[in-house]
């Protein structure tokens, strides 16, 4: 599924970076989500840290969120039109209630894993929370690229989550990362792709007629 290029030699210290793109195409993946094993083990389950997902033009915005375990995460909606955020995903089964502009309490994800976030007005409207405990986690830039140089140098167990990789968003790949080198990694997505994010013409009406209201 993955193919790997090492692309320089080892060095001293940690100097590397990743880069992932996509097999076939060799276009560049972001939002895809890296995971690092490090020597010091893997995270307390508790965090301060308070992190937004917004509803805004019928989209989860970021459509990809990383959090530590343990964090807060609040839906506010920017739309005019109401929205009911749910999930059925492992590490936590919620639905919230029907709301406008009423941001509802934050919610505490304690349990590591991929939450996959629905609402029950729009069924194209689909957002990710990766909910990690690993030492190091971070998400691709618009490059497909996560910089590495903050690590020890050696070679770790990593693995690697994109919301295209299989239908069920819940494999990684995994394998190896050597901090010290620039790793190319060309990522083979077999996942259905999302349906389109515009709006049917029904909607646009409907969504014309709210504005109208709300500014006659």
């Amino acid at each position: 599924m993955l193919t790997l290029l090492m692309l320089s030699s080892l060095t001293a210290r940690a100097s590397g970076s990743l880069h992932l793109i996509q097999a076939g195409s060799q276009a560049p993946l972001e939002q895809a989500v890296i995971e690092i094993s490090l020597p010091e083990g893997r995270r307390d389950a508790v965090s301060d840290e308070h992190y937004e997902i917004v509803q805004r033009d019928a989209r989860f915005n970021p459509q990809v969120s990383v959090i530590p375990v343990g964090t807060l995460v609040s839906f506010p909606n920017l739309d005019i039109t109401r929205h009911q955020v749910f999930s059925f995903s492992p590490p936590r089964v919620f639905s919230l209630d029907l709301y406008l502009k009423e941001t509802p309490p934050p919610m505490r994800f304690e349990t590591p894993g991929v939450e996959v976030l629905g609402c029950n007005i729009h069924d194209r409207m689909q957002g990710f929370i990766v909910i990690s405990d690993a030492s190091f986690s971070a998400m691709t830039d618009a490059s497909g690229r996560v910089d590495l140089t903050s690590l020890p140098s050696g070679r770790y167990p990593m693995r690697i989550w994109h919301p295209r990789l299989e239908d069920t968003h819940q494999q990684w790949w995994e394998g190896e990362i050597d901090t010290r080198s620039n790793t190319r990694l060309a990522l083979t997505l077999e996942a259905t792709p999302p349906p389109s994010a515009e709006p049917s013409l029904l909607q646009q009406r409907f969504q014309r007629g709210l504005k109208h209201q709300e500014h006659p």
